[in-house]
């Protein structure tokens, strides 16, 4: 398993936020749902991407947008158009001055916004069809993931607050899939866009992590070193053997001490420093998994006991993994 590998096996989306949005000009959406990470793509029309700070982002037909949370951000017809909705937590829609819109603009199942939605071709009913045609302007495909997991807050944490791929940079028919299934009503159909939505995100981010400006983290760069990349993937692969530095170098090849300083100089951390890392990220994951047990937990990712995971993670993280999984449950 390389690395990126690793930080998207993580969390998936479990009843994700999906929604097709139809405007009409002019629209603006303010979005203050406080979500750790949402996709957006144009199905149709142009739109402006506002990220809070930061310049605005002109997007076309088959880009997509990835927004970093919880900041607000926004998208509109013209940055100059004042916001018309605003998006809330609790996915209510309301007007800047807190009146509902949801009966206003709800026009049908995940289909939002001020544009008509068509007759459906053949006739069919609108939840056989998948609810449409969309008929406004523009259309937008949004996918918010409403929870983070540990693992995936460490990738957020090398992710601009705003990346935009061109339709060129990345062009992948699982947009078109998205269109066409997004307002279906039919049964799985929420985990089959969970799904859908998961690898639209892996299909991004592997591209934007391979554009030069995407100023890509040092462990994804020195996942092309042969000494340090094989190391990573071991460590990776099986993050609960007892590593030690001579043996991880044994296995990559080389000394001791040439890995320790080519580890170092490439990620920035020494290799026992970045195993601790991932695996207290892993910890902090699976103690989100309400029926696993902390000595479970300890076993997975390379701790000998309860006793020894619960002492690193409070060391790291300022508290213990019970007041962790606690407050994971409060917030998630």
């Amino acid at each position: 398993m390389d690395v990126l590998a690793g930080l998207l096996d993580g969390p998936r989306a479990r009843g994700a936020f999906l929604l097709r949005a139809i405007m009409d000009p002019p629209w603006s959406i303010r979005v203050e749902d406080r979500a750790p990470l949402t996709l957006v793509t144009v199905a149709r029309g142009t739109a402006w991407a506002l990220p809070e700070r930061g310049e605005p982002r002109r997007m076309g037909p088959g880009d997509v947008a990835v927004m970093r949370g919880p900041d607000p951000y926004g998208f509109a017809d013209d940055p100059a158009t004042p916001p018309r909705a605003v998006i809330h937590p609790d996915g209510r829609s309301t007007t800047p001055d807190g009146a509902e819109l949801c009966e206003a603009m709800d026009l049908g199942v995940r289909t939002w916004g001020d544009g008509p939605v068509g007759a459906p071709p053949g006739g069919t009913s609108r939840t056989e069809s998948g609810g449409g045609r969309a008929g406004g302007e523009t259309v937008l495909l949004i996918g918010t993931y409403r929870v983070g997991g540990e693992i995936s807050r460490r990738l957020l944490g090398v992710l601009p607050a705003l990346l935009v791929l061109p339709r060129d940079a990345w062009d992948s028919g699982l947009t078109a899939l998205l269109e066409e299934e997004i307002a279906r009503d039919r049964p799985g159909q929420e985990v089959f866009l969970d799904r859908l939505l998961d690898l639209l995100l892996i299909a991004a981010l592997r591209a934007w992590f391979a554009r030069p400006e995407a100023a890509a983290p040092a462990w994804y760069a020195a996942q092309g070193d042969p000494v340090v990349g094989r190391a990573l993937r071991l460590l990776h692969d099986d993050p609960a053997h007892p590593w030690t530095v001579a043996g991880l170098a044994a296995r990559a090849g080389v000394s001791r001490a040439a890995l320790a300083r080519r580890f170092t100089e490439l990620v920035g951390e020494p290799p026992m420093g970045y195993l601790t890392g991932w695996r207290l990220a892993l910890a902090a994951d699976l103690l989100r998994e309400p029926d696993s047990t902390l000595e479970a937990v300890a076993r997975r990712v390379g701790y000998g006991s309860a006793f020894a995971l619960s002492t690193a993670f409070k060391r790291v993280r300022g508290v213990s993994p019970q007041e962790y999984r606690g407050a994971s449950a409060t917030t998630g």
